[in-house]
C-alpha cells in the first residue's frame, strides 16, 4: 500500500443530506428538476451552507436533469465540475459519491452535490435501463430488470445452495426498520412473514415483497474538503474509500457472464476498498445494500465476505442479525429501497450518513464505519465507506 493509494482516504466529507417526501409513483405534483432543486437546498441548509455556493454536480442512472442546469437553475457563483456516472440503475449511487470525492479531493471543485430525482410525469419508467436490454434479451421478452435479476437469484438459488430464507430475513429486516421511520412508505404497514410467503410472484422466485418500490422523489447529498466540514453545522461523514466499476467478464456482457450470481464485485475490487480503508469487513458497523430486489443484494453481502457462501449463507441471513441496533450485520436501517422509497437508490446514501451522525431512526451504538453499496447485478457497480472522527 503506497501513500497515493491512502491519499483518498479521509480527505473529503459529506457535510450535508437531505430526502425529499417519497410520492407514490406518478402521483408528484412537481417535475424532477424541482424535486431536485428542493432536496438540493434542503441539504444546503441542512449543512449551514449558501446553495450558491455548490461549485460541482454529480449524478447517475441517466438523470434527466443535467448538472449545468441545475447548476444554472440555483444560480450558482461558479460551475467547476459536472459529470454523470455511467452504467444502469443504482450500480451509480456509490460511485456518484466517489466521483465527488474525488473531484473534491483533487481540487476540481470545492462543494460538490450528489443528486438524483424521478418525476414519472417527466421522467417516464425506465429511463435508467436504456441500452442495457439488447437485443439478445428483448428477443427472448427479457425486458424488465426484474427477470435478469430472478435468473440470476434462481442460480444463486439453485446451483449455489442459498437458501430462499436469506432473502425473506433481508426483507423482513427493512420492513422492521421502517416502522421507526415515519418518513418509509412503509412506515405504519408492518410485513407479515405469512404475507411476504404468499405474494404473488414476480418473476420467480422474486416475489412481490422481495421487489423495490418507485417513487417519485430525490435526493441531494454535498461533499467537501474535511478541513471545511469540520467548521460546518453538521458532524462529518469522511469518505474514508470508495470503488466502483465493472470486472472481467461483466459490465455489458449481455448475460454470459462465468460469474452469473455474483452482484458485480468483483474479488480485486473489494480488496481495494478495503486496502484504501485499512480496515477489515468485520470492523464494519453497519451496510446500507442496494436492494433492487433482495437476491442480488445478499449476492451483494456474499461478494464482500460478510455472508458465507451457499447453504451457510443461512446462518448470517436471519431476522434477528440483521436488525438495529444490536444485530451483527444491521442492514438498511431506514427501510432501504424496498420499506423506505426508491430513487435509485439515494436514500441509502442518507442513511449511511445518518448512521456516522449518530441520527438514524434505527441508530447501531457508536457506529464509525458505515457502508454503502450501489448496484447490484448492473453493467457497473460501486461502494463507498463513510468513517467518524474516530477511525481516521
Amino acid at each position: 500500500m503506497t501513500s497515493r493509494d491512502r491519499a483518498f482516504r479521509g480527505a473529503t466529507a459529506v457535510v450535508g443530506i437531505a430526502n425529499t417526501p417519497f410520492h407514490k409513483r406518478g402521483t408528484a405534483t412537481q417535475s424532477s428538476a424541482q424535486l431536485t432543486l428542493e432536496a438540493i437546498l434542503a441539504a444546503a441548509a441542512d449543512a449551514g451552507i449558501d446553495a450558491h455556493d455548490i461549485d460541482g454536480f454529480v449524478s447517475y442512472a441517466n438523470d434527466d436533469n443535467e448538472g449545468l442546469a441545475i447548476g444554472a437553475a440555483l444560480g450558482a457563483k461558479e460551475i467547476r465540475w459536472s459529470t454523470m456516472v455511467w452504467g444502469g440503475g443504482g450500480g451509480g449511487v456509490a460511485a456518484a459519491v466517489n466521483a465527488a470525492s474525488a473531484a473534491v479531493a483533487s481540487g476540481q471543485a470545492d462543494m460538490v452535490c450528489v443528486y438524483r430525482g424521478i418525476s414519472e410525469a417527466d421522467a417516464g419508467r425506465q429511463s435508467y435501463s436504456k441500452g442495457h436490454m439488447g437485443p439478445l434479451l428483448s428477443g427472448h421478452g427479457v425486458f424488465a430488470p426484474a427477470q435478469i435479476c430472478a435468473l440470476r437469484t434462481q442460480r444463486m438459488l439453485e446451483v449455489d445452495g442459498v437458501p430462499a430464507s436469506a432473502m425473506k430475513a433481508l426483507v423482513q429486516a427493512a420492513y422492521h426498520h421502517a416502522q421507526n421511520n415515519p418518513d418509509a412508505v412503509a412506515y405504519g404497514r408492518p410485513l407479515d412473514p405469512a404475507v411476504y410467503d404468499d405474494a404473488r410472484w414476480i418473476s420467480e422466485p422474486l416475489r412481490l415483497y422481495d421487489c423495490s418500490r418507485e417513487n417519485d422523489a430525490a435526493g441531494a447529498v454535498l461533499v467537501t474538503t474535511a478541513e471545511r466540514a469540520r467548521e460546518l453545522r453538521q458532524k462529518p461523514a469522511y469518505v474514508l474509500s470508495g470503488v466502483q466499476g465493472a470486472g472481467p467478464d461483466w459490465s455489458e456482457s449481455v448475460e454470459n457472464d462465468l460469474a452469473y450470481t455474483s452482484a458485480g464485485f468483483h474479488p480485486a475490487m473489494v480488496a481495494r476498498l478495503w486496502e484504501g480503508a485499512g480496515v477489515k469487513p468485520g470492523e464494519v458497523d453497519v451496510v446500507q445494500v442496494y436492494e433492487n430486489f433482495s437476491g442480488p443484494a445478499v449476492a451483494s453481502l456474499i461478494d464482500f465476505g460478510f455472508v458465507p457462501k451457499g447453504p451457510d449463507a443461512g446462518r448470517v441471513m436471519q431476522f434477528e442479525n440483521l436488525i438495529a441496533p444490536h444485530g451483527s450485520l444491521p442492514v438498511n436501517t431506514a427501510g432501504g429501497n424496498i420499506a423506505e422509497g426508491f430513487v435509485h437508490g439515494f436514500g441509502l446514501i442518507v442513511e449511511a450518513v445518518r448512521q456516522i451522525r449518530g441520527t438514524s431512526p434505527n441508530q447501531v451504538p457508536d457506529a464509525a464505519l458505515s457502508l454503502l453499496l450501489g448496484g447490484p447485478m448492473a453493467p457497473s457497480v460501486g461502494a463507498t465507506l463513510f468513517g467518524s472522527d474516530a477511525v481516521l
